[in-house]
């Protein structure tokens, strides 16, 4: 039962299955955006597998139906362990990632892709995640969760700035496209500040310690990649989504030393 959990073996099935998920959402994200039309050969944000090749659209779809199994599985192993909470977080992470784009739902399409991106990848597995070791929900770890999912919000949506001719082409609503381009930066500086804001004012309460401030050293990156997002040129923005991922991963990484050097410091 959940006292008898090994804490090493639930740390480890929950990122093996977190990261089923996230290959089965891009797979299935893949072979729908293919099958609408969206993605072709000369696509930037495309993988381009299927339009080279290397494999079938039924392939894709069966792949990613084979890595949310997979998922399905250790998830239930974790239940048995840790208990409903974490069924209940799997099965609406599993849904989110299969109807983020497959029909009929579409989250992607409808506009509601940076929302939610920032639930499931923010909130939802780093909470989830903190249940697995402690057995509780806390405020904490959901404070936490606040700047990882608007970073990774960023992501996508400068993904979708990247692609606003494209998807207004084939009728993809994402933000990006309902507003105007100036409302759409001023989206990614409210994604980007945000992360920055939500943890000052966490450490300045107290909520998170005063450690997590390390993440200010990626203030350089978050410049360079709103500078970059201002631009007009296509290479120019796919640059800025490179940018915006590895500004989510520096920050990310100097959240977690900030969180784990005040536990050693408390020693």
């Amino acid at each position: 039962m959940a006292s008898r959990i090994c804490f090493f073996d639930a740390v480890c099935l929950a990122l093996f299955g977190a990261v089923a998920i996230q290959i089965g959402t891009n797979l299935i994200n893949d072979y729908y955006d293919h099958i609408n039309a969206i993605d072709s050969a000369g696509s930037m944000g495309s993988s381009r597998v299927i339009q080279e090749g290397l494999v079938t659209p039924d392939e894709l779809w069966w792949g990613g139906i084979m890595a949310f199994v997979i998922s399905a599985v250790a998830g239930l192993v974790l239940v048995r362990l840790c208990g409903w909470p974490i069924l209940a977080i799997g099965l609406a992470s599993v849904a989110a990632g299969y109807y983020y784009t497959a029909s009929p739902v579409a989250l992607g399409y409808l506009a509601l892709g940076e929302l939610t991106v920032f639930i499931f990848m923010g909130p939802g597995i780093v909470v989830g995640s903190y249940y697995v070791m402690a057995l509780r929900f806390a405020w904490a770890p959901f404070i936490a969760s606040l700047p990882v999912g608007l970073l990774v919000a960023a992501i996508l949506h400068a993904n979708n700035i990247r692609d606003i001719e494209l998807d207004r082409q084939y009728h993809k609503l994402t933000l990006a496209n309902l507003l105007d381009r100036r409302a759409a930066n001023a989206e990614m500086i409210a994604l980007v500040g945000g992360a920055y804001v939500a943890t000052i004012a966490a450490a300045l309460v107290g909520v998170l310690p005063w450690t997590v401030l390390l993440t200010l050293l990626t203030a350089g990156r978050a410049r360079s990649e709103l500078k970059a997002i201002k631009r007009s040129e296509p290479a120019k923005l796919h640059t800025a989504v490179f940018r915006a991922a590895q500004l989510h991963l520096e920050f990310g990484v100097l959240l977690l030393i900030g969180i784990v050097a005040a536990g050693l410091l408390r020693r």
